[in-house]
């Protein structure tokens, strides 16, 4: 059986206790599925991407870094996305990873013009989401952890948007008819988010924005986790 590709875009935030991982820990845990096989490959390192061939499926990490800074490892990521889509290998982008394949398709990234949006936030399933095999199953409003300040911008032409939220506007893209991708982080505990905001706290209380409130407001996210898992199953499943 082929290995299911985590295509690492970087690192998590510094700062973290030791022992809790990184983003490939992060998704191997929530998918909990014995019969995935994994694979990663740290593209932001340097590390050479697979022959499409080889891979099952590929979910594309977070990172620390912008995607309109263009560095040359996000770039050739962005080229090996483009031919992964078009031959309709499943993919699923996360923050980074869904902005990245946005850039890819023809889409515009760019940073919010509304700030930053992070925390524990209600993200509401659009009509397009319905008939999805991925996010069908998904109730009408959800919680999810979120922590972005560049956003897609204008989706690639025939992208569909399946969730958002008062602050963004495309929380859910689908690409193409396997692959999709996330703003928010369902590879994310409660744990994991509240860490976040008490690292970022002084730049978002530089922002204007009630941290304390932010971490009261976090909560477990059970129902944004089960795309990792339907994702993933469904790749095993062919």
């Amino acid at each position: 059986m082929k290995p299911l590709l985590i295509l690492k875009a970087g690192n998590a935030i510094a700062g973290l206790p030791a022992g809790w991982g990184d983003f490939e820990d992060w998704i191997v845990a929530a998918v909990a599925l014995p019969e995935v096989q994994w694979r990663c490959c740290d593209v932001s390192a340097g590390e050479e991407l697979p022959l499409h061939e080889t891979v099952a499926g590929v979910i594309v990490t977070g990172s620390a870094a912008m995607v309109t800074d263009r560095l040359p490892w996000s770039e050739r990521a962005a080229a090996w996305l483009a031919q992964a889509v078009a031959h309709e290998l499943p993919t699923l982008g996360i923050c980074y990873g869904h902005q990245l394949l946005a850039h890819a398709l023809g889409g515009e990234v760019g940073y919010h013009p509304a700030g930053r949006e992070m925390g524990t936030k209600q993200i509401h399933a659009l009509a397009a989401a319905a008939t999805d095999p991925l996010f069908g199953a998904l109730p009408a409003t959800y919680p999810a952890h979120v922590t972005h300040s560049q956003t897609v911008l204008q989706p690639p032409p025939g992208a569909a948007i399946l969730a958002a939220n008062s602050f963004e506007l495309h929380h859910a893209l689908r690409f193409g008819p396997r692959a999709w991708g996330v703003q928010y982080h369902p590879e994310f505990t409660a744990p994991i988010m509240d860490k976040y905001l008490e690292l970022r706290s002084r730049n978002l209380a530089e922002e204007g924005q009630d941290v304390a409130r932010l971490r009261r407001e976090v909560q477990p996210t059970p129902q944004a986790q089960t795309l990792l898992q339907r994702f993933a199953g469904q790749t095993h499943a062919q």
